[in-house]
């Protein structure tokens, strides 16, 4: 809701931790009143893949930033209908991100 005007590319990466996050963190997390508790709910977990999860949930498209990513999510995500999601590739000389950039602008 903080970014309803914006434009998002959200990137998932490889995972960089695998503790949780303390209880009260989507407490913490909510900095706007225009947040609502049911926005929080994908960060209930507190774990790296949830994280990862709400960032790609409310983003516009999603790019994968490694050949290392949660395979599960790349999945989940590669099914949401209307989602863009650009796949890592090695050799990108970075055309598609471009593309995808520009997609978002219009």
């Amino acid at each position: 809701p903080v970014f309803s005007q914006s434009k998002v590319l959200y990137t998932i990466g490889a995972n960089s931790f695998e503790d949780t996050l303390g209880s009260d963190f989507v407490k913490l997390a909510k900095i706007s009143a225009v947040i609502k508790e049911k926005d929080m709910d994908v960060f209930k977990e507190g774990s790296n893949a949830s994280l990862m999860r709400g960032g790609a949930q409310f983003a516009d498209a999603v790019s994968v930033g490694s050949d290392q990513v949660d395979a599960a999510l790349v999945d989940e995500f590669s099914k949401v209908k209307g989602k863009r999601i650009l796949h890592f590739n090695p050799e990108s000389d970075l055309t598609d991100y471009l593309q995808m950039y520009s997609d978002l602008a219009k």
